[in-house]
């Protein structure tokens, strides 16, 4: 039994036992059984708010959750999978001429003017005009 029934079967048990409301003791058990009801329709309406509230965190978690995605599992996802607006970094492939293999490069690595190939050991040197191709 919720709130509201528990204070209207006390209304009603109060009724039911014809207390007179006249007298002290009446007025008493009938403010009493009032205030009962009050605070459970309160406490109702509280509920109600809460559970509103938490639907909505959940979203705004699962929202989170995508963002977090996207700025954090930057090598674990497909940019046409990412929701947010997140800033696309520039990225360029670069050929190793030793072995072929294909090796992602930012702007910061660029800059540093060498890398070392992560599959050969090939110490590769560069300037932006090296980048083919952009992705």
């Amino acid at each position: 039994m919720d709130l509201p029934k528990k204070a209207a079967y006390l209304k009603g048990l109060m009724e039911g036992l014809e207390i007179d409301t006249t007298k002290p003791e009446g007025k008493l058990l009938a403010a009493i059984v009032d205030l009962l009801n009050d605070t459970a329709d309160t406490v109702e309406d509280l509920a109600d708010v809460i559970d509103a509230i938490s639907d909505e965190l959940d979203v705004i978690e699962e929202d989170l959750e995508a963002v977090e995605e996207c700025i954090l599992d930057e090598d674990d996802y497909d940019d046409d999978d990412c929701d947010c607006d997140c800033e696309d970094e520039t990225i360029y492939e670069v050929k190793c001429p030793t072995c072929g293999e294909v090796i992602d490069l930012d702007e910061d690595m660029l800059d540093e003017g060498s890398i070392e190939c992560p599959k050969c050991g090939e110490s590769l040197e560069f300037d932006d005009d090296d980048a083919e191709i952009e992705i």
